[in-house]
């Protein structure tokens, strides 16, 4: 006779959905648990802000904030063209998840406050916080982002900035849309690309026509891929008699009234679900010039400068996460005999991970230093950030998707379904490499400011000047790269770009990572001991170390 599933159950059998082998919920857990991001904060001049940083890794690990992430994607944003009496309104509308999301953010300056904060290291600590903050989900990051690189671009025109920079660098999340100058922050979009161009913002066909009004336009045109449109004003692209132009778009006007700003679509995107990006249509919109006519490039081109970093810390905290993802998972499984973390092949696709992961995590912090110093006066920095800062966007970009696969890969089947998160994170890891420009655009931009900017070149030969003679497959590497600089063309632009980021990277390891870190990405993405996967790491390298370091609470 066969017993029921409770008689099997009182003698010791198992039932049919008893859980073992799993991992338990990852969260509450400390997303600043990070000796990289720690140690380079403190290196870049930002140790201050120390203790607000771990508790907001305490906020960002927390079931709440993970909740927000979760829900801001399942419910995605909706359009409204009209209202119920056929008024156009042009909103679009979000689930509260979304609102506790970007007022975290900002109230915690993670837009644009640094640049009404005095104090040295604040653009620093904006980063760090995003690497932090980055553990929720990255839609929000791209209104918050525009917001902060806005600012240098609207100085052009002083005294648009004296009305609008306050309001942009208010820690007050205000998301009602309302005449600008009535709330008590605001929030800054960017229209550049167009159908017909893309990158190639000079076929831009909006047209911008002066009005009597010195100084102010109105526009005509099609943007396709505008972001945040609940934003409430807008640099946009144009082309005004004088050529391509910078303009400031506001969606309410001074007096009121909506400003002619028509939503036609959402677009249907991959990657993250929770923000609304769209394609407004320009008609009779009034605008102001920011910056001379003709010079819209060079205008906005800080916005684009500021916009790429975010994109290299944004890349580093998604690498971060999928590894702390990989690695609790690991902690927790078994099989064959032993937990996955102490299985020899699993412990080298983890390490393997960890140094790429704390390798994105250093350039990003200085880079964000760079950033500092340079908005600062620094002239040798601002050469470097130049330089720095496309071959970062470049290559650490271009490494997210690979790695949130592999990181992915190590929960196997349970990292392929959406509650795992996993798969929101692989979807996300492309767009950061497309957006402000594509490899392409990127390598290129590195062998314009190469050949155009001398003193970029001798501003990243500085810097990798300052390991000489710390580790012999770096110096070697410095002298491929010079010769490499020589030779340079733009069939070959991606591999030069590609050797001056690992070379870079290496070199800030050398100077401030444990040996064992530094010793084996020199062996590995220098030395050419490695595979063409990750997980391939030589026998001599230190799994053990990498992974105790990387590993928030410890590897085992």
């Amino acid at each position: 006779m066969v017993s029921t599933l409770d008689e099997q159950r009182a003698h010791g059998g198992p039932g049919t959905h008893d859980v073992t082998n799993q991992a338990p919920p990852l969260t509450p857990y400390d997303a600043s648990d990070d000796a990289a991001l720690l140690e380079g904060l403190r290196r870049e001049g930002a140790g201050w802000a120390e203790e607000d940083l771990r508790r907001l890794g305490r906020q960002a690990g927390s079931a709440q904030a993970q909740e927000w992430a979760d829900l801001a994607n399942r419910h995605e944003p909706e359009l409204r063209t009209h209202d119920r009496y056929g008024n156009r309104v042009d909103e679009v509308e979000f689930h509260p998840s979304w609102h506790h999301l970007m007022r975290t953010a900002i109230g915690e300056g993670l837009a644009a406050s640094p640049w009404a904060d005095d104090r040295p290291g604040a653009h620093v600590v904006r980063s760090a916080g995003g690497l932090v903050w980055g553990h929720t989900e990255a839609g929000h990051g791209c209104p918050t982002s525009m917001t902060y690189a806005a600012v240098p671009a609207l100085r052009r025109q002083p005294e648009l900035a004296k009305l609008y920079e306050p309001l942009l660098t208010s820690r007050e999340y205000d998301p009602v849309l309302r005449e600008p100058t009535e709330k008590r922050g605001l929030l800054a979009g960017m229209g550049m690309t167009e159908k017909q161009g893309g990158s190639d913002v000079r076929t831009n066909t909006t047209a911008a026509t002066p009005t009597a009004e010195p100084g102010v336009y109105t526009l005509r045109g099609h943007k396709w891929f505008t972001s945040a449109p609940m934003c409430d004003v807008f640099l946009v692209l144009a082309q005004a008699p004088g050529g391509l132009s910078c303009f400031l778009v506001p969606r309410v006007l001074p007096d009121g009234t909506r400003n002619t700003f028509r939503i036609q679509r959402l677009k249907d995107k991959l990657g993250n679900r929770s923000n609304a990006s769209s394609e407004p249509e320009f008609d009779g919109t009034v605008a102001w010039l920011v910056g001379p006519e003709g010079q819209g490039v060079k205008t906005i081109i800080e916005m684009v400068n500021c916009t790429r970093l975010d994109c290299v810390m944004m890349s580093a905290a998604l690498m971060r996460k999928s590894l702390v993802e990989a690695g609790h998972h690991a902690r927790h499984r078994s099989a064959f005999g032993a937990r996955l973390v102490d299985q020899p092949l699993m412990r080298n696709v983890l390490a393997d991970l960890a140094l790429e992961s704390e390798a994105a995590t250093t350039l990003t912090l200085r880079l964000a230093g760079a950033a500092d110093r340079a908005i600062r006066g620094d002239e040798g920095e601002a050469a470097f950030r130049r330089i720095a800062t496309a071959v970062g966007k470049y290559w650490v970009t271009k490494r997210g998707p690979a790695f949130t696969a592999e990181a992915l890969e190590c929960l196997g089947g349970n990292g392929y379904v959406e509650d795992s998160g996993m798969p929101r994170h692989y979807r996300e890891a492309p767009l950061l490499s497309i957006w402000e420009g594509s490899g392409n655009v990127n390598a290129l931009d590195v062998l314009r400011a190469l050949s155009r900017e001398p003193g970029t070149a001798e501003a990243l030969f500085g810097e990798l000047a300052l390991a000489r003679g710390a580790d012999a497959r770096l110096d070697a590497a410095v002298t491929r790269l010079g010769t490499g600089l020589s030779e340079a063309s733009p069939t070959t632009a991606r591999r030069l770009v590609e050797q001056m980021a690992l070379t870079l990277q290496a070199s800030l390891l050398v100077r401030h990572a444990p040996p064992a870190v530094a010793d084996a990405f020199c062996a590995t993405r220098l030395g050419g001991d490695w595979g063409h996967a990750f997980g391939t790491l030589p026998e001599s390298a230190g799994l053990d170390a990498i992974v105790e370091r990387a590993l928030p609470g410890g590897g085992g």
